[in-house]
């Protein structure tokens, strides 16, 4: 009878403690779900970073990021083989420029580099190893960049955005991939609260997201000059007969990597916000499949119904 006892406790013990770490977990999962993921990899997803690299020319574009158009004037740009810059600060809507002491001491432009120059025997026919006053320059408004890199200093309500220019986009010939950095700085406890949306828009009014337009509307007007010229061997008559009116232009597509199904479920399973989601979609290329079974996918993956309707939208 004893032993039977013994039996059935160590059988209840057994249960237990195989119980209570299932309930523990089953009374965890709602919380570890409902985390929003960090801050640093939802603006990843909304601003890509170029991957860079070099060649036997010097540095290259390996794999673009998105492109981003300069809204302020006062952004210094330094070489990109340069190990460190002359960061501007963005606070309260105003941008201000790096000091002057930053720009003079990128090489001996100042006083003192000149003083040394003219002491030191043969100094004239010695390059300095950083960069100098002169090799500097600042980005106009309207240029585009792409980011290169994004470092979120919360003790300090900071983020670091740099950028490298997009000399494909600037159609500059040889390229320079000058490079930038502009500080964020927010006020005290902005960044803890993580909205995500309020520091995009702080973002855009420094590097706003590309449309695209400039350069769709330059290989329009070179399509529409090579198909207004009259094929060799046209008759007179042909060659004098009006013109048809030119086509409406396609609306401008934005610039960067195309959008897929794929991608917004990565989002979706990085546990990104609706909010966020939406707002990559419409500034996005995008070619998305919303057929019936596609759909259902999309459903079945856990994708919100709001960002459902923003890809049969943008489809």
């Amino acid at each position: 009878m004893r032993q039977k006892l013994g039996t059935l406790v160590s059988i209840l013990s057994m249960l237990v403690t195989a119980f209570i770490p299932c309930s523990l977990m089953a009374g965890q999962a709602p919380d570890q779900a409902a985390a929003p993921p960090p801050l640093q990899e939802q603006l990843q997803a909304q601003y890509k970073v170029v991957k860079m690299g070099s060649d036997s020319n010097g540095p290259t574009v390996i794999e673009e990021g998105t492109v981003l158009a300069i809204q302020k004037g006062g952004i210094l740009g330094v070489p990109y083989s340069n190990p460190k810059g002359c960061p501007a600060k963005y606070e309260n809507a105003n941008l201000k420029r790096p000091s002057g002491w930053c720009t003079q001491s990128r090489g001996g432009g100042g006083k003192l580099g000149g003083f040394l120059k003219n002491k030191i025997p043969g100094s004239s026919n010695v390059s300095d190893s950083r960069t100098s006053t002169s090799d500097t320059r600042y980005f106009k408004k309207g240029e585009k960049v792409y980011p290169s890199n994004i470092a979120i200093d919360l003790k300090n309500e900071k983020i670091a955005f740099g950028v490298v220019a997009c000399d494909a986009c600037n159609k500059t010939d040889p390229p320079t991939y000058y490079k930038a950095e502009v500080d964020f700085q927010f006020p005290s406890g902005f960044l803890e609260k993580g909205d995500v949306s309020k520091i995009e828009d702080t973002i855009a009014e420094v590097f706003q997201l590309d449309s695209g337009g400039d350069a769709q509307q330059d290989q329009g007007q070179q399509q529409g000059g090579q198909d207004q010229q009259a094929p060799a061997g046209q008759g007179q008559d042909q060659a004098q007969a009006p013109a048809a009116a030119p086509a409406a232009a396609p609306p401008a597509a934005p610039a960067g990597p195309t959008l897929t199904n794929d991608d917004v479920l990565k989002l979706v399973k990085a546990k990104l916000p609706e909010s966020v989601i939406i707002k990559k979609i419409a500034n996005s290329n995008c070619a998305f499949d919303t057929d019936p079974d596609a759909l259902i996918k999309l459903k079945q993956a856990g994708v919100s119904e709001g960002v459902i309707n923003a890809m049969v939208d943008k489809k």
